[in-house]
């Protein structure tokens, strides 16, 4: 269910998109296009159509983005947070090999002395 309502958003939205492309702010667009007395609809009428889709589209974007929070999907098995998770897996390194140890005064090595017989 998760996927079908992704993908009908995704056509909502490119359909917005392009309807959005069609207008023209000023009153133009393809409303313009339409100034023969012989058309089915009238400039007006087609201004109003494709107002009333992209408030439609728009509303139909903003309620399957609500409805799909419902239908994202989660596994039974997570208790923790994925980044919990990863931090608890994470293998354990030696902080003497990240950096040397500079603060520490270093002891000059003796070397060991042998028994004179």
């Amino acid at each position: 269910m998760y996927v079908f309502i992704s993908v009908l958003i995704l056509i909502a939205a490119i359909l917005l998109i392009l309807i959005v492309l069609i207008q023209n702010s000023k009153g133009g667009g393809l409303a313009s296009g339409f100034s023969s007395s012989n058309q089915i609809m009238g400039v007006r009428k087609t201004t109003d159509f494709l107002e009333k889709a992209t408030w439609g589209l728009a509303g139909t974007v903003l309620v399957l983005s609500v409805l799909i929070t419902a239908f994202i999907p989660r596994s039974e098995s997570a208790s923790q947070s994925e980044i919990r998770q990863q931090v608890n897996e994470a293998p354990t390194i030696d902080p003497s090999l990240i950096a040397p140890d500079f603060g520490t005064a270093q002891q000059p090595v003796v070397p060991e002395e042998t028994p004179v017989e």
